[in-house]
């Protein structure tokens, strides 16, 4: 091995070396998690550590490091069984996957060198007995020494320590143009001048503060000007009227007097309020120049070229191609493009699935293809453009293109579809199909495909970093697929809206329009609420529906003619009720942290510059609530404003879930307005920030119970009158009298409950 190669084999197992390391901790920590979930939450954690041991397989092949690969694709056999329930779960198995992975780790310290490395590993043991249990053998301990066969550890060369032979020393070049930081170092460095940005937007909001605070001055000389005019004329007519009104003349002069030496002061104010106003402006744009620069000479220096990532990629290409029996080129253009190291990292695996997708499925052998007068050659091409502030990926292939038929196929097998739904389903709609979990077209399950979860990595991945990916096939000629990905993930631009009475960022990209909507535009279509844009129906959901959060009333500003935001992702566009859209602005995007990772539609936050914390969509996940709401959707907006103006609001506060399912479909049935809350702190709350007409209330609960929510409602001037029902278990009299006491309107026992008497209670105090 020469030097070169030595030399490009040492950067590629640096590269593994990191993400193997953070594969293993995540397929460790998954089985902790797993042998401690209850039943129902073990199929999401199977799938996880499923996806790890898959992405650590595609790794370690690239680095030809075929032990672990051969350990991975083990492992991979025994989560499937899993996945498909063909095996269960017990205490031998669990341990028989932690030695699994700690034989990765060993594996893996072999691989990097380490001189407390074992020279061997009893593989053949391991594999053969995942083996066994992936095939439903029963799991038993370690094999006898003498029954198996190690297997030696690959033998990887690594450049010996130069320091060791102390070679000449190198002429030091005049100018050193480049220098060798570690990553751990820059990153620190990069989230500090991020952090900087933040002060950017502060200081934005302190100057649209001084422009409000000097337009209160303004309207304030105004006035005064207009009093001075008045008793300017008072002082003249007293005058005039002569000695009888010396005495108001004097006085009238007097306020004069302070009138101007007022009037010179909002003078000298307005004076030193422009010029600090001016010189707030001149700091912003000042500051706002150094943020902006550093930021981008920041963010610059965590740029990495594609170059690194695709160095292994023509290798992979040549192995597995010739594994299958096919003859295939790969063609790269663009990797001298430079993208921010996080995120290259992150589309690391969707790359070497999508390219690993084009071997197996897209490109035909030589003896078909020719069949079909194509070259016995198939090209794989993979060209990376930059456009603005984004990067394009294409990846393409001259292949057969995808089967909407076999696609189907494999949906109505895993039961995502039914036969009858596959028949009336159009082949567009079947193609989207392909980046759900578990379809596949494969025949047969190999090492490289068949389960099912390469696409389904590839969009959550691409979805991770903010980008898209979309795909286009044509039968006979092929397939290519597109990322679109950004440059960096500190900031990108947002439109802030304010919907369901909070404020929530959602990504400029994904935003189509803003339109304002009147009441004969929203037409009802099979039970869901469309609005027409363009000659094509759109499904209109509110942002309450679509968040799971209880319905606000009109704010008022859009009365009569509500406000509609219309996204889209991929070929899926919905429209969003939403009170008002306040701006467009750029943000600094913030994670949620491991604690908050799985908080449904969000996919982080931002702080504006007043400081408030603003939650960012995730579009791809509101889109997918919002179409399950939209199934459900109520009569158009308008028509069910005026109905809800008529229906009488109620509220229930009960901490059991089960009684207070019971009561909300009752009185909703009854045509009641209703709103749940589970304790006293909970209604109270929502009484101070909306209007009820009415509160049913259980007494026992925690944090707050019934009689003192009774209490504090008497005791609030404007929910003093508001009746209010106890409907509790507590049944003696000294319970019934405690709660005439605080207050109650009625006091209804539920051993006694019916719902009959419950609703001609109502309509008494309403």
């Amino acid at each position: 091995m020469d030097k070169k190669d030595e030399e490009f084999l040492k950067r590629l197992l640096a590269t593994f070396k990191v993400e193997a390391q953070e594969h293993i901790k995540a397929l460790s920590s998954g089985l902790i998690e797993l042998e401690k979930a209850a039943a129902d939450e073990q199929p999401k954690i199977v799938e996880t550590v499923f996806r790890e041991a898959h992405s650590l397989k595609g790794a370690a092949r690239a680095v030809n490091l075929s032990n672990i690969e051969t350990l991975c694709q083990s492992l991979e056999s025994v989560f499937a069984a899993l996945r498909k329930q063909e095996i269960e779960l017990s205490s031998v198995l669990f341990d028989l996957l932690y030695e699994a992975v700690d034989a990765l780790e060993k594996l893996l310290s072999a691989a990097e060198g380490k001189p407390d490395s074992p020279g061997q590993i009893n593989l053949a043991d391991i594999t053969g007995r995942l083996g066994d249990v992936a095939f439903g053998k029963v799991v038993t301990g370690h094999k006898k020494a003498a029954e198996v066969k190690t297997q030696p550890v690959a033998d990887v060369s690594l450049p010996a320590d130069e320091t060791e032979a102390q070679p000449p020393e190198p002429e030091i070049p005049a100018a050193v143009e480049t220098v060798r930081v570690s990553t751990a170092k820059l990153n620190p460095i990069l989230l500090q001048a991020e952090e900087l940005f933040s002060a950017k937007l502060a200081s934005q909001q302190r100057i649209a503060e001084l422009d409000e605070i000097s337009g209160m001055v303004a309207a304030w000389d105004k006035e005064q000007r207009k009093a001075y005019s008045r008793l300017q004329k008072l002082n003249t007519a007293a005058e005039k009227k002569g000695g009888q009104n010396v005495s108001a003349a004097s006085r009238t002069e007097e306020l004069t007097d302070f009138l101007d030496w007022n009037q010179a002061q909002v003078r000298r104010l307005e004076s030193k309020l422009a010029a600090a106003t001016r010189a707030a402006k001149h700091d912003n744009h000042s500051v706002g120049l150094i943020v902006d620069s550093l930021l981008d000479n920041t963010k610059r220096v965590m740029m990495v070229s594609f170059s690194n990532l695709l160095e292994a990629f023509p290798r992979m290409v040549r192995d597995i191609s010739r594994d299958r029996g096919k003859d295939i080129e790969l063609v790269i253009h663009g990797g001298e493009a430079e993208i921010d190291r996080r995120i290259l990292e992150e589309v690391k695996d969707p790359l070497i699935h999508l390219v690993r997708n084009c071997i197996e499925h897209g490109i035909e052998t030589p003896t078909s293809r020719q069949q079909n007068n194509k070259p016995a050659r198939g090209t794989i091409t993979l060209a990376i453009a930059q456009q603005n502030s984004h990067i394009e990926i294409l990846i393409s292939d001259d292949g057969a293109g995808i089967s909407a038929a076999g696609i189907k196929a494999a949906a109505v097998k895993l039961g995502i579809i039914s036969e009858d739904e596959a028949d009336n389903l159009a082949d567009s709609e079947a193609l989207s199909l392909i980046f759900a979990s578990g379809i596949s077209t494969s025949p047969i399950i190999t090492d490289i495909s068949g389960r099912g979860l390469g696409l389904a990595i590839v969009r959550e991945k691409v979805d991770r970093v903010g980008g898209a990916v979309s795909f286009e096939t044509h039968p006979g000629a092929g397939t290519t697929f597109r990322l679109v990905l950004p440059m960096t993930t500190a900031t990108f631009r947002c439109v802030i809206v304010r919907a369901a009475g909070n404020l929530f960022a959602i990504p400029t990209a994904n935003v189509e329009r803003v339109v304002s909507l009147k009441q004969e535009e929203i037409k009802t279509v099979e039970n869901r609420q469309t609005i027409e844009l363009n000659g094509h129906a759109v499904s209109l959901v509110r942002f309450e529906d679509a968040l799971g959060l209880t319905r606000q009333k009109s704010t008022g500003n859009n009365e009569g003619k509500p406000t509609a935001i219309v996204l889209h992702i991929d070929d899926k566009r919905i429209a969003f009720l939403l009170d008002e859209v306040i701006n467009e602005q750029e943000v600094l995007i913030k994670n949620l942290g491991r604690q908050l990772a799985d908080v449904p539609n969000i996919a982080g936050a931002t702080i504006l510059g007043t400081g408030r914390v603003v939650p960012i969509f995730n579009v791809r996940d509101l889109i997918e609530s919002a179409v399950q709401a939209s199934a459900a959707a109520r009569p158009a907006i308008v028509a069910a404003e005026k109905a809800e103006e008529k229906k009488p609001a109620v509220l229930v506060v009960e901490d059991s879930i089960t009684a207070r399912t019971l009561l909300k479909n009752i009185l909703q049935a009854a045509g009641y307005d209703t709103t749940a809350a589970i304790d006293g702190i909970d209604a109270f709350a929502q009484l101070r920030s909306r209007e009820f007409d009415i509160v049913i209330s259980d007494v026992d609960m925690p944090r707050m119970n019934g009689f003192d929510l009774t209490a504090k409602i008497r005791t609030d001037k404007k929910l003093a009158e508001l009746p209010v029902i106890l409907l509790t278990a507590l049944e003696s009299r000294e319970h019934r009298e405690r709660g005439i006491e605080v207050g109650a309107n009625a006091y209804i026992v539920k051993s006694s409950f019916d719902q009959s008497n419950l609703l001609e209670v109502i309509r008494r105090l309403v």
